[in-house]
């Protein structure tokens, strides 16, 4: 004999039925056993903690691993498939050189890392850094004497999507890994997104990590004083220091680290055999524009996942109820909101740690990045450094271009760009904007409506608000 469930059963049984309770749901509802109103509480409940597992982007509607990707990588595979483009291979670096050419990589982003904390760990110490080098949406790894190059690119649809190409192949491959490169590429230091990371360790001399003096997670927000650990630097920045081309002894503490060797460096030759990497730099700026880029991705990847998980676990509910289709939950639009408002906060620069002097390279790649515009009638670009009191002269990202922004879901980027226009307007001048003076705002909202294709009409047809928020 079935007895009418109080609210306490109703939610114990849906969890602990999950699998296979929907059509008992359906008629409990029927027979007026349970109400609406807590079915749908409940149906919330099970969709949110399925959507917060770690290894939810392996699930609807996701399904990281088993989605064919469309990228910059896999489309340099067809053209090698099909004849049309052969990687040489030269000397020491092997297919190095080939594979940042034709991903148009610029050698001039060389930067190279020391600390043991990569796929190719064995093959990295002091004397043999780890290389990485990238671009707007590529990442490559290059270790001296390593079996693979490891590369990443930013997938428009997936996220932080990982390949190696054998050393030793005479035909090299592009060989998606979806396993390993997860373990560290694919947590909540990454937003729980296939993502990237970048770490400042404290380091001995012989690049093992000593993880009891802590380690930091690094974006723009981090103060300088506390990046690079664990990588070589080059170039000039006054009186600002940094974690950077320091080794310690495994019993140091922190109290007794002295880097003042290690600051204002613009030459690596005494320091290991630089003639085996592509240049004898590891470039500051480069350095700088990785870890603003870094973690830029990893939000516009969360911003896709998170919207696209919400919208399907909103029409799993409606469908369970006998909701019309287009019924929009709050829940929904509670996550939505959540993670694209925290992408705005990051593409506008929010919590920037600022520079206390002026920031010189070692390389061109300043000006080579700087040159990749666009530009607007008056010669302006996002891409226009500062390097003096903040990275860029204008705070808001270069990503904003990219392709994996272009292709978020129209639910997220409608919202991101009502945010943005909120803020650059001036009717938002809340305490995480109030970095952004009323020149910043209007430069920004005029370089966008020149330069960036998408733009909400609204923006050419509106003037800035001066005035402070109620």
């Amino acid at each position: 004999m079935l007895h009418r469930l109080s609210s306490n059963d109703c939610l114990t049984f849906f969890l602990s039925k999950s699998n296979c309770g929907r059509r008992a749901w359906s008629n409990f509802i029927r027979c007026g056993w349970v109400s609406r109103g807590l079915v749908a509480l409940s149906l919330v409940v099970i969709l949110c903690l399925r959507t917060a597992a770690g290894d939810d982007f392996e699930n609807t509607p996701i399904y990281y691993s088993s989605t064919p990707a469309e990228n910059r990588i896999s489309k340099l595979q067809s053209r090698i498939d099909a004849g049309q483009v052969e990687l040489a291979r030269v000397g020491q670096q092997g297919y190095l050189a080939a594979v940042l050419r034709e991903l148009e990589v610029p050698i001039s982003s060389q930067m190279l890392v020391y600390s043991k904390t990569s796929l190719q760990r064995d093959r990295i110490t002091p004397r043999t850094p780890r290389a990485i080098y990238f671009s707007d949406d590529v990442y490559v790894g290059y270790c001296h004497r390593g079996d693979v190059i490891e590369i990443s690119t930013a997938d428009p649809k997936l996220g932080a999507v990982f390949y190696t190409v054998s050393q030793l192949a005479d035909t090299p491959r592009f060989e998606r890994q979806t396993d390993n490169c997860l373990s560290c590429h694919g947590t909540t230091n990454t937003k729980g997104v296939p993502g990237h990371l970048v770490r400042s360790v404290y380091t001995d001399r012989e690049g093992f990590p000593v993880l009891s003096m802590g380690t930091h997670r690094v974006d723009h927000t981090l103060p300088v004083e506390k990046r690079w650990g664990g990588w070589y630097v080059t170039g000039t920045h006054g009186v600002q220091t940094h974690l950077g081309n320091l080794m310690i002894e495994k019993t140091s503490q922190r109290d007794d680290v002295d880097n003042s060797a290690g600051q204002n460096v613009t030459s690596l030759q005494a320091r290991f055999n630089t003639k085996a990497y592509l240049t004898d730099t590891s470039d500051l700026i480069a350095l700088f524009v990785l870890e603003h880029q870094v973690e830029g991705h990893n939000l516009i990847t969360r911003a896709n996942f998170q919207t696209r998980q919400a919208l399907a676990s909103e029409a799993r509910l409606n469908q369970e109820l006998g909701e019309s289709p287009d019924h929009r939950w709050d829940s929904a639009n509670s996550r939505i909101r959540s993670a694209c408002e925290a992408l705005v906060k990051y593409l506008l620069f929010c919590d920037e740690a600022p520079l206390k002097g002026p920031m010189r390279g070692t390389t061109s790649f300043a000006e080579e990045f700087t040159h990749l515009g666009p530009r607007d009638s008056q010669g302006r670009s996002l891409r226009d450094l500062d390097l003096e009191h903040r990275l860029f002269r204008f705070p808001c990202s270069y990503l904003i271009y990219s392709r994996a922004f272009d292709e978020l879901p129209p639910e997220a980027k409608a919202l991101v760009w009502h945010r943005m226009e909120e803020v650059l307007s001036g009717a938002d001048q809340s305490r995480p904007f109030s970095h952004l003076s009323l020149a910043d705002r209007s430069a920004i909202r005029e370089i966008l409506c020149a330069t960036k294709p998408g733009v909400p009409e609204s923006w050419t047809t509106t003037q800035p608000d001066a005035s402070p928020s109620k």
